[in-house]
């Protein structure tokens, strides 16, 4: 007997509806639904939640087969979820380039590191893209760490690819400006990343 079957047959043995079900578990209805419809499997806590409700075990519950399933899904959603984390906290740490003296500024026959918060002599353009730059990096970490648990499809697409573009775009910046230490810190970055999306599961 499959795993949905006997969740079937578990709830009505209780008598329960799905609705009840589910507020037992602290899951939705559609969880319940979809597990029951074989359309997917709980989470390993979901999987010893229900096991303790009806007192049964987990090997009782499911198949040889689809507990390797469910604990390779979960291990791949652990791994993606530590990654997301990283790269939300790397996009976050762009905001350092606000207060770290990393851009040039002159003075006199010298050239002084500043932050960018007290660059000045510059022309404003140039501060507001670099302001701008950091702004969007932030603001791109900050949704990777408050959207982890997000499954919207464009989002979970797109999430990767932009932290990379705003990253890499970043980098080009500071060196069209012809500033070497912000654009090998933002290098830095974008490499750790790349480290990050290699280990790709």
């Amino acid at each position: 007997m499959e795993f949905y079957q006997k969740l079937q047959e578990l709830r009505k043995q209780k008598n329960l509806t799905q609705e009840e079900l589910s507020e037992i578990l602290f899951v939705s209805r559609t969880a319940i639904s979809k597990w029951e419809s074989g359309r997917g499997y709980p989470s390993i806590e979901s999987l010893k939640a229900i096991a303790e409700f009806f007192g049964i075990t987990i090997d009782e519950l499911l198949s040889n087969r689809e507990l390797i399933s469910i604990a390779e899904k979960d291990s791949h959603q652990k791994t993606q979820h530590m990654r997301d984390l990283m790269l939300g906290l790397i996009d976050c740490s762009a905001g350092m380039l606000l207060i770290i003296p990393l851009f040039g500024q002159q003075d006199g026959d010298i050239i002084r590191q500043v932050s960018l918060l007290s660059l000045q002599d510059t022309p404003l353009f140039i501060k507001t893209a670099f302001l701008a730059i950091i702004f969007f990096i932030v603001a791109c970490g900050i949704a990777e760490l408050a959207l982890q648990n997000c499954s919207f499809p464009l989002w979970t697409k797109a999430k990767t690819g932009l932290s990379m573009i705003l990253t890499s775009l970043s980098v080009v910046i500071f060196i069209a400006t012809l500033e070497p230490y912000a654009a090998f810190f933002t290098f830095v970055l974008l490499v750790i990343k790349g480290i990050l999306l290699l280990k790709r599961p």
